[in-house]
């Protein structure tokens, strides 16, 4: 349920409306937009209760929020969140481009990434420390090694850092380590390690489960801002589908789909997306013109041999760069603001694909 009041209300009757719902033993979340205020109320509300606001000074209109998820509801926060990690914004109309490599390999391998992310204009570097994967043979990731040598890259360049979190044990070190978290398709509806979240300190980049809804993404970011973490982002990362041409569907449809049913920002990721690096790339650019606040993208200076086995779906540097001043281009077409550093050509020269 939402109380909703103008702006022109006096703060004293706002304070009002928050005092009766607390005596109910309901917790309240405020959300200030440019014409009205909206009072969240999170809890088993009596019937009763919604009268009794209605007839109080200040208040406009009662609303019963239907939806299982309330604070990741656009109907709960009108305004779109913004996320502030010092001077990178994500979300109200910035994009902001994630680049790096599936995992960290070496101390050398991440930090030259990190130099040809900065070069190109991107502001958060990707790097997994830790990783899950199908097999369990196959390359598990460095660890917290990684996130140190992550961690020192990205201050080097001047880039945030985003790495993956796996188990509720990891989120302290991890959040040590990096700027953002990542939550991983796999780890969606780990309830434990959400609810941990929710107490990181850190900004949250949940990534849709392989075959979740939009309500069932929804009500998993739901755990984290109940927790008390604010900072939450949605990715859409590819859906299973029959089609087996792709490593996943990219559900472009999902972007809109969430910015209307949410106000928190939507990031696109076309290399799990697609699974095929020719595919990255328009992909990428659609995802822009569908609205996304941002993309995450796989990049690798050896692709080929990256110790992941994830290289086919990861750029080379110059194409990298090259997807960054097209988004320069397109962005202000569809309304985002986003410009590259003037990158030397000598940074890409030696990545030319012949």
């Amino acid at each position: 349920m939402i109380a909703i009041l103008s702006n022109q209300a006096p703060e004293e009757q706002l304070q009002d409306v928050i005092r009766t719902i607390e005596k109910e033993g309901l917790t309240v979340h405020v959300s200030r937009g440019s014409d009205r205020t909206v009072v969240g109320l999170v809890g088993q509300a009596e019937p009763r209760l919604a009268e009794h606001l209605r007839q109080m000074k200040g208040v406009e209109e009662v609303v019963k929020i239907s939806k299982s998820y309330k604070l990741a509801s656009r109907d709960f926060h009108p305004e779109d969140t913004v996320i502030q990690i010092g001077d990178v914004k994500i979300g109200g109309g910035e994009l902001v481009v994630m680049g790096g490599p599936c995992a960290v390999e070496s101390a050398e391998q991440i930090d030259e990434i990190a130099r040809l992310v900065k070069a190109a204009g991107g502001q958060v570097l990707r790097g997994g420390a830790f990783k899950p994967r199908t097999g369990p043979y196959s390359f598990q990731g460095v660890g917290v090694e990684g996130l140190i040598m992550m961690a020192e890259a990205g201050k080097k360049h001047g880039l945030l850092t985003i790495t993956e979190v796996m188990t509720p044990e990891y989120v302290d070190i991890c959040a040590e380590y990096a700027d953002i978290l990542q939550i991983g398709t796999r780890n969606m509806q780990n309830f434990d390690l959400l609810r941990k979240l929710g107490t990181c300190g850190r900004p949250v980049l949940l990534k849709r489960g392989f075959s979740a809804t939009y309500d069932e993404l929804l009500n998993a970011a739901e755990y984290i801002l109940a927790g008390g973490n604010p900072d939450v982002m949605l990715c859409e990362r590819g859906i299973r589908t029959f089609e087996s041409y792709t490593r996943n569907t990219l559900d472009l449809a999902a972007i809109p789909a969430l910015q209307s049913l949410s106000h928190l920002p939507v990031i696109s990721d076309p290399s799990h997306g697609t699974g095929r690096r020719e595919l990255v790339e328009p992909m990428a650019k659609a995802s822009v013109a569908a609205g996304a606040d941002g993309l995450i993208i796989e990049m690798h200076t050896d692709p080929d041999n990256s110790m992941t086995g994830d290289g086919v779906q990861s750029l080379f540097p110059d194409q990298f760069a090259g997807l960054m001043r097209d988004l320069e281009q397109l962005s202000p077409i569809v309304g985002k603001s986003f410009s590259t550093t003037k990158a030397e050509a000598e940074a890409f020269k030696n990545w030319a694909i012949v």
